[in-house]
Formats: structure tokens, sequence, C-alpha cells
């Protein structure tokens, strides 16, 4: 292509690179029947492209850019601001200048254009870079078009879209910029339209903001604007917002803001058939792009145009069903403590260990519930399931419930109860050697395991896997083994709601389950204080881990005075626990033994802050704890009025808790081992692949699926620009929120917590873990970066088994995802830790370092 100029009609979405997101997105709209598109024209990237190329200077200024982070905001400026007047200083050749006036005087110089700035990196499915540029309105003549040109060229350069482009790692020499000059429209009413809500996410709800006059004005947030909601062809609701102001355009080019006439100001924008007509409108664009569409409008003489359409990137997407059916998702994620997106090995191997067929979306998992909702009973069980466990989980069900005609009633079938009936926790009889049992029969198959995957390789690795999960599928869900977990769960909502109705005792358990045995997930965090014992001694041994950065740390160690006894140490708790990481339900992420260094913070942490012994006696002091309040609850029982048979029951109950809560940790420890021995032996086969050129590193088929992985390995074959997509689409999940509840509508519904008489200002979430709390907030979003001193209070996304070597150094936990039987709540309760779980937006309303109080019994924080 080597024309300059490029009309409308001549522009589809495969001359992005020609004509931006903006230009890409004009041409297709021309090609939408019905649809009255102002006409226009682009100049091309080679325009701007030859303009910059040939210019030393905006170069030189180009490579200083590079350099910059973006939070150097006034070097950032200053180069910007040269860059910006030496573009606008540049003379437009006349070949150029020649080539717009030719398609300028086609349309009619004396009328009125806008000239609109078009990126190649903006309004794109996965980054919209909207009002990174500029836009000049109502812009006359041959002269006043290609001043305006130029200055369309230099906004690339405004300190708001650099920044923005540092912030998204987008390379400034990569964004090429086209304008687009495109006929005025001088509407009497203009606006947005969102074909999905997006707010909530529904993407059957079109939403519209209409305004008087320009609907720039609108998006610069000048004037007020009526919001109208249609779905399903009617409308929803309407807000009518009082109109003191309209921008229109002047005579002479420009646009300035005029009052609105009393009479008008209260008056709906649109009328209700043209609201409903718009709404066709938008719904039939959406349609031609295949998604929903953030939507730029105006009405003029009785017709409406559409000046501008781009994806709407904001919008978590919706779990593809392949029917028309209502289906309720619920997230994985938010119940495993892990709402990054997974990869796509990891997403497979999940899946094939799931009991139920699960959806993916952004590289997240959800479980549809619908059926579980569509009959009572059914739903009064998983209601409850969620209830106890997150809340928030269970307030947006019922609001799904209560949407009319969402979800179609079922007759009760037992067939889809989430788990099976258990009995109730005073007649579940207490076998002492159990656990134990579960414990050894486990870490037998485990060796098992270890001895024969070491004999498999090529695609017999892969078929032994699959026979192995499938066995672990089966484990997970034998009667034996969940009957614990599920015994020692129920025992403990069983005490807290009964000490609570005869003794007004609230969250007794919390105090009960305190060191309990068989918690492979505690006993790891206090391990981690016995590695601070065993180094302590040796000052050279400190001294090279304070020093220390590379992963291969454990080859030196034993160089230093007392470093054989250190390195031997690690590894010895790297033997127990080193395959558990951040997120470790993905078999692709980093587990410990991989990069131990991850560990040496922690453990200078726990030298700097604690005694030696301090393991052993904080072990110690939660089991008096825990003793005195048992003995203590049974002796307040027997004053009561049929005391002897109370007293004989909750001794029952709180005994299956002491001994069997405990267990509710290790079938996950269990599979994350499982997790580690495979992905040692696939990542031989990744190393294979490398050494044959299939792939360019052993993580890209982390971006496989498990059993593109194994036609890989057989083939020899792979097309790689799979693998570099997946790492882009990976790239955009990542900056993406997951709902803990969306429907197939793609609306996401938001719970809320029901508690009152809670003080002014109070930060509302649940209450997980009993007591009161004061002391310094350490907001941390990855454990390696945690600089902890003794008594902060964690502060966090969220938080999983890897987290807990760092709960021996706080004094309180908040987190933003959690429930009632998560790893974070059951771990704190153990360790005594007040604490606060599913505190939405924490990491952002509680600055760092500020002094908090955090109420565990009742669930809130105060910033103090």
């Amino acid at each position: 292509m080597n024309s300059y100029v490029l009309g409308f009609r001549d522009i589809d979405k495969s001359q992005l690179s020609a004509v931006g997101g903006k230009g890409a997105n004009l041409g297709e709209l021309c090609n939408i029947d019905g649809i009255n598109v102002p006409q226009g024209f682009c100049i091309t990237t080679r325009a701007f492209n030859e303009i910059v190329a040939n210019n030393s200077l905006i170069n030189e200024l180009l490579d200083q850019l590079a350099g910059c982070r973006a939070n150097d905001r006034e070097k950032v400026s200053a180069l910007s601001g040269r860059i910006r007047a030496e573009i606008e200083r540049l003379q437009i050749p006349n070949e150029m200048a020649e080539e717009v006036s030719r398609y300028i005087a086609a349309l009619g110089e004396e009328k009125a254009y806008a000239v609109r700035s078009s990126a190649t990196a903006e309004d794109l499915p996965t980054a919209s870079f909207a009002g990174q540029q500029d836009t000049y309105l109502n812009i006359i003549g041959r002269t006043e078009i290609l001043k305006h040109i130029s200055r369309c060229w230099a906004s690339l350069f405004t300190d708001r879209a650099v920044i923005y482009r540092l912030q998204n790692g987008f390379d400034h020499r990569k964004v090429q910029l086209s304008v687009v000059v495109q006929l005025m429209v001088f509407p009497e009413v203009a606006g947005i339209m969102f074909t999905a809500d997006p707010v909530t996410g529904n993407r059957k709800t079109v939403s519209i903001d209409a305004s008087l006059g320009l609907g720039e004005a609108l998006v610069s947030g000048l004037v007020n604007a009526d919001v109208y909601k249609v779905n399903n062809n009617r409308i929803a609701d309407k807000q009518v917002a009082v109109k003191k102001l309209a921008v229109k355009a002047q005579e002479n080019g420009g646009t300035a803001a005029e009052e609105i006439g009393e009479e008008q100001q209260r008056q709906q924008a649109l009328t209700d058939e043209q609201i409903l007509q718009l709404a066709t409108i938008g719904k039939s664009i959406a349609a031609y792009f295949g998604q929903p569409q953030d939507i730029e409008w105006c009405l003029a003489n009785g017709s409406f145009y559409i000046v501008q359409s781009r994806p709407i990137t904001t919008l978590f997407p919706v779990p593809e069903a392949g029917d028309d059916e209502s289906h309720v998702y619920v997230s994985v994620g938010h119940q495993q403590m892990m709402t990054d997106p997974l990869k796509p090995l990891g997403i497979a191997i999940w899946q094939l260990t799931a009991p139920r067929p699960m959806h993916t979306a952004a590289g997240r998992l959800f479980v549809d519930i619908a059926r579980n909702l569509a009959s009572p009973g059914n739903r009064d069980t998983i209601l409850d399931i969620f209830g106890k466990s997150d809340p928030l989980i269970k307030d947006a069900l019922l609001q799904v419930v209560a949407k009319e005609d969402f979800i179609k009633p079922l007759p009760d079938n037992p067939a889809v109860n989430p788990l099976p009936p258990t009995p109730p926790v005073t007649e579940i009889e207490y076998n002492p050697t159990l656990v134990e049992e579960l414990i050894r029969s486990n870490e037998a198959d485990i060796a098992t395991l270890r001895q024969q995957i070491a004999k498999k390789s090529g695609t017999e690795l892969f078929d032994f896997i699959v026979e192995d999960l499938d066995k672990q599928k089966k484990d997970m869900f034998n009667q034996r083994s969940l009957g614990v977990v599920m015994a020692g769960i129920n025992a403990s909502f069983w005490v807290n709601d009964k000490m609570n109705e005869w003794l007004g005792e609230k969250n007794a358990v919390d105090v009960l389950t305190q060191s309990v045995p068989h918690n492979i997930t505690s006993e790891m965090g206090l391990a981690l204080l016995d590695v601070a014992d065993v180094i302590r001694p040796y000052p050279e041994v400190i001294s090279y881990l304070q020093r220390v950065k590379d992963d291969n740390f454990l080859e030196d160690l034993g160089k230093t005075a007392g470093g054989e006894e250190a390195a031997n140490a690690i590894t010895r708790y790297l033997d127990k626990y080193g395959m558990r990481c951040v997120g470790e339900i993905d078999i692709t992420k980093t587990r410990w033994s991989e990069k131990p260094a991850q560990l040496i913070p922690l453990i200078l942490s726990n030298i700097r802050n604690f005694e030696p012994g301090a393991g052993r006696k904080m072990f110690e002091k939660g089991l008096r704890e825990a003793n005195d309040k048992g003995r203590g609850l049974l002796e307040r029982l027997r004053q009561l009025p049929d005391g002897e048979k109370k007293a004989a029951e909750a001794k029952h109950v709180i005994n299956l808790v002491r001994n069997y809560i405990g267990y509710r940790e290790y079938p996950k420890y269990a599979k994350i081992v499982r997790y580690y021995l495979y992905k040692q032996a696939l990542m031989k086969e990744a190393a294979a692949l490398v050494k044959a050129g299939v792939i360019h590193e052993p993580e890209d088929v982390y971006y496989l699926g498990f059993h593109e992985f194994r036609e890989a390995v057989n083939s020899g074959k792979l097309d790689y620009q799979l693998i570099e997509q997946r790492k882009e689409e990976y790239r955009q999940f990542e900056k993406l929120t997951p709902p803990r509840v969306m429907t197939s509508e793609g609306e996401i519904m938001t719970g809320r917590y029901k508690n009152e008489n809670l003080p002014a200002n109070a930060i509302v979430g649940l209450a997980v873990s009993s007591g009161v709390v004061e002391g310094r907030a350490r907001v941390i979003l990855k454990m390696e970066d945690a600089d902890l001193e003794d008594g902060d209070i964690l502060v966090t996304l969220f938080t999983d088994p890897s987290w807990t070597p760092l709960f021996v150094s706080v004094k309180g936990l908040i987190t933003e995802v959690g429930g009632l039987m998560t790893h974070g709540a059951v771990i704190a309760r153990e360790y005594g830790l007040p604490a606060v779980v599913g505190v939405l937006d924490a990491t952002k309303r509680i600055r760092d370092k500020q002094r908090i109080r955090v109420n565990g019994t009742e669930g809130y924080v105060e910033i103090l």
C-alpha cells in the first residue's frame, strides 16, 4: 500500500497497521447495512512513520524515553514535550498534503470536520487506550485541517499517552499513529452506548448515556447525561439528569459550552421510541463485531449516526456453555485461594482431577451450579455450604435466585446434590487411629508413584499420569477421607452454634482449634522456625544468606562455618515442603524446591524476630489454651439444666474437632506432592522438545493443554504461533479481576455482608478467627516481598498454604478473598491470629504501614 490516504469505504480490519484501531473500526462500520457513518478518510501510518523516521532529534528523544519508567513523571513530561514540539514544527511534505487536499475537496472544503487520532494500539479487543490521544472538532478549511493533523501526530506523546504505554508495556516505536478526518455531524443529542452493562457485565442489557449537544462534552465529564437501560427490547430503567450545559459547534470553527433553557433542563434527551431504536442499532453493531461494543453516537435531523465503535475491554469474559440455557458460574479460584489466571497446562491438569466438569474464562475455572439452584432441596444444601464457607457467594447466589424467570424450577434431584448427606455430628463415631491410617496409606501411594513415574517417558508418561490422576480423583472422594474432613468441619460449626446458643459464647471453636494434630500446613510454618534455630548460632551463614540471590545458594553454603548444618536443615525442609508455592493448584507455578531463595527472607525474618525454640513454645501455648478452653466450656455446660447431657455431647464433638480438623489440610498437600512429581517428569519431556527445536524454552509447554503437550511429544511438531498467542492472552488475563459469581448473561453478582451496629467507617469483612488486635498494616502482594516485624498485621489479596510461614511473624490477618474454611482462616485460628477475610479492595483501602485495628470476632477493620 503506497497511498498516504484511504477513504472509509476502502478500509477494513485487515488494515489496522495502516489506519489504527479507530480508523479500522470506522471502515468496518461502513460495511454494516442500515448504519449511518459520516463520511471521511484516514491519513495512514505511512505518513507518520516517514515524518518520524527521517528526524534524528525525534529518534534520539525516543531512545531516551524508552529508558524511562512510568513513575519518572518529570523526565517523561520533559522528553514528551520536546517530541511534541518537534512534530508540530515539521512541515507536512507536499505529496502528503496534496493527497489530503484531494479528499477534502471531494467531500467539501467549506464543510466542518472532526480530526481524530487513531493509534495502532487503541480500540483493540485487549487495550482501549481511550482518550490517550487528541481529538479536534469543527475544523474548517484545508490549512486548519493540515495543522490539526500535525497536532494529532504530536498527541501520541502527551504525558498521559506515554505513561499509559509505559504502564502497559507498549514499545513507543511500535505504536504508530493514523489520523481520522471525518465530516462533522451537528447533533441535537449525542452520547455513548454500551451494548453490555459496563457495571454489572450483563450482556443482555444495553446502557445508553445521552446529553444535549456534542458527545465529546459527555466523554470529558463537562455535562450531565441521561442514563437509559434496555433489556430484552424493553426499557428497564431511566435516570433523567438535570442538563444545564451543552457543548455546541461554533460558526467559525471550534466548540463552546452553552446554557440550556430551564424548560429543557429536565426533559428526557431521547424519546422512548428513540431509545429502543438506538439499542437495536447497538445490538446489530455488537453482533457484527462479535463482542460487546462501546459506541459513540449522535442524533441529527431525526437520524442516528455512529461516529465510533470499539470493544469493551473491561468486561470479564463469560464461560462458554454451548447452549442458550441459564447458567450460574461460581469461581473455583475463590475457593482455592488463587484468583490469578492459570496457564493452559495448569488448567488441564486441574480439570483432569476435578470431580465434575468445569468451565474456563480468562484463565480461571468456574463450576456451573444452575441445576443445583433449580430444585428447592438441592438449592438449600448448596446455599448452606456456601453460606458457611463464603457468605459473599451465598448472598450473590440469593440474588440470582431472586431474578425473575432466570432459573427454571426443576423437581428435586438427588443426583445433582453437591455432597452426600452426612449424619449429625453427635452420632459420628470417633476413630483415634483413622487420620494416621489415612496419612500412612497416602504416603505409601506417593512412594509407589515416585518409583513408577521415574521409569516413564514419552507418551507412556502422559498415559501413566492420566491413570494416576483418575486414581487420585477417586481417592479424593474416598468416603473415609472425605468423612473425616466433613466431620471436622461440621463439628466446628456445631461447637460454634451450640456454645453461642447455650452459653452466649461466640466463635468458641477459634481457640479449640489451636495446635491441633496432623495439620500439615501449620506444621510447615513452625518447621521453618526450627530451620531458623539451626542457623541462628552461625553468623557466617546469616551473613552469607543476607548477600545471596542465586537459587543455587545451597551448593556454596557448606563452605561457611556451620553451613553444612544449615544446608541440611534447609534441604530437609524442602524435602517435605518444597513442592509448595503461591498458587500451587497451577502445576506451572514455580515451587520452593525450584527456587529455594524464596525462603531466605522468611528464614532471616524468623532469626530476627524470634527466640530459640519459638516453634515449640508457640505450639505448646496454643495447646494449653485449647485444652483450657475445652475444660472451661464443659464446666460451664454442666451448670446448665440438662447440663450433663449437653456436656457429654459437647465433649464428643470437641474431640472430633481437635482430632479431625487438622486433616482438612492434608488432601490438598497430597495432591500438590503428586503434582510436583508429575511436573518433574513432564519437564524432562519439555527439555527434550527444546533440544529437538520444537519449542524455545521448557516453560513454553505451560501454554499447551495436556493432550496438546502429549501430541507434541508424539509427533515432534508444534505450531509455535499457538504458544505466542497464548502468552499474549495470559498477559491480558492477568489484568482482569474474576468475579465470585456470574451468570451466563455475563452479569457479575456482588454479594454483601449483613453486619450491623458496626463503628462508623469500619471496613467490613467476614470474621474467621476471634480476637481484637492493633498494629502496623503490611500490604504485601507477593510473599517474597515480605519484610515483616514482630507485631505486624498482614494485608493481602489471598493466602494459600504457601503463605503459612509468614503467619508466625504477624499478629493479625486481612485478605480480600477467603471464607470460614479456607486455608488462611484455618491456619489463623490454629495460630490464634485475629483474622478478617473477604474484605473487598483491602489492599487498596488500607495503606502500607498504616496503624489499624482488626476485629476478628465481629468481622471488621478500622484504620486508626
